[in-house]
């Protein structure tokens, strides 16, 4: 059954989708970091605000803020949406000036795989866009 694009339903799914992936676990093993993902211009009922915890290694995806987030990344729903489909690389959303980053880029940096594997991770969910 498909979920919907930036809901809470999404965030369950994700949860699990990393949860049950062994890159995303290896790749996460034993960090603790923190992210903070911003949409703007979400459509009515879809999240603006989601995040990723990994606190040693496990991860946890929540609707809303964290508070002091290693790393926040921010773009609009279009190149959220169209980064999640597969359509468009994060280095390439980046480069354009279609995904802002702040924070610390070298911690980001040191564990990119972490995004990689996020994304191998939820590429079989069932989204609705």
């Amino acid at each position: 059954m498909a979920v919907k694009f930036l809901t809470e339903d999404w965030v369950t799914a994700v949860n699990e989708a990393v949860n049950a992936h062994e890159g995303f676990k290896n790749a996460a093993a034993g960090i603790s970091l923190a992210f903070q993902f911003n949409v703007t211009e979400a459509p009515e009922g879809a999240l603006s605000a989601y995040d990723l915890q990994l606190d040693d290694g496990t991860p946890v995806a929540a609707p809303g803020e964290v508070e002091g987030s290693d790393v926040a990344i921010t773009s609009d729903y279009d190149t959220s949406a169209a980064v999640s489909k597969g359509e468009l690389n994060t280095q390439t959303a980046f480069m354009t000036g279609k995904l802002k980053v702040t924070g610390n880029l070298a911690k980001l940096m040191m564990h990119q795989n972490i995004i990689q594997q996020w994304g191998a991770a939820t590429e079989a969910m069932d989204v609705d866009y």
